[in-house]
């Protein structure tokens, strides 16, 4: 069943049957830490393959054991993948079984538990990050705070192609991010139903850096 939305093109909400029964496992607050990062892992690598389906790509010939075939290539597009700490790390490692030749920027972003505002503890990021295609990951989309930020921070680094992959996302958090940069996409598995008091996505799937790392 196709989850409508209002946002338009630059909202994509991932539908593929495997991806919907992965994250009804995901949400389930006995699934364990460790199956719980694989299941982040492979919503990951959905996710990755929907986000790079308008990669450019180039006529190529290939030898095969009896003859040569005419075939597709990637055109050379340099792609950087920016996980925002620390739940976002959780999302890389299935990104790159998609992308191995990515590079990787770190960016640190904390939440005041009073305010909900976000705050730059970390940056790191490939020399070259200005010319790469960036794939910010973090696992849920609030408030949009972070993700507004990262999406700051990256623009003042130079970068001009930026696409914003999470897993689940409340509708308040897509409008912010939509509002503060009109050429980000955002992909998402799913688009809850809003916030709670404490800024947590219900349904949501609770605190995905905890549950990604066992901690509380």
């Amino acid at each position: 069943m196709t989850q409508k939305h209002t946002f338009g093109e630059r909202v994509v909400v991932v539908e593929h049957p495997m991806v919907q029964h992965k994250l009804s496992l995901l949400r389930d607050k006995t699934t364990p830490s460790k199956q719980f990062r694989e299941l982040v892992r492979e919503l990951a690598l959905f996710e990755g393959y929907e986000a790079t389906r308008d990669l450019p790509l180039t006529d190529c010939k290939v030898e095969t054991p009896l003859c040569t075939a005419h075939c597709k290539t990637l055109q050379g597009k340099k792609l950087a993948i920016v996980p925002i700490l620390r739940a976002g790390l959780g999302m890389v490692e299935g990104m790159l079984e998609l992308m191995p030749a990515a590079k990787v920027g770190h960016l640190g972003m904390y939440r005041d538990e009073t305010t909900h505002e976000p705050h730059e503890y970390y940056a790191k990021m490939p020399e070259d990050i200005a010319s790469r295609d960036v794939l910010v990951v973090d696992p849920m989309l609030a408030t949009g705070g972070s993700a507004t930020a990262a999406l700051s921070y990256l623009r003042k680094q130079g970068v001009k192609n930026i696409k914003l992959a999470v897993i689940v996302a409340a509708p308040e958090g897509i409008q912010a991010v939509l509002e503060h940069d009109p050429a980000v996409t955002i992909f998402t598995c799913a688009i809850d139903d809003g916030m709670n008091s404490d800024c947590y996505i219900m349904p949501g799937l609770g605190d995905a850096g905890d549950r990604i790392f066992g901690t509380k």
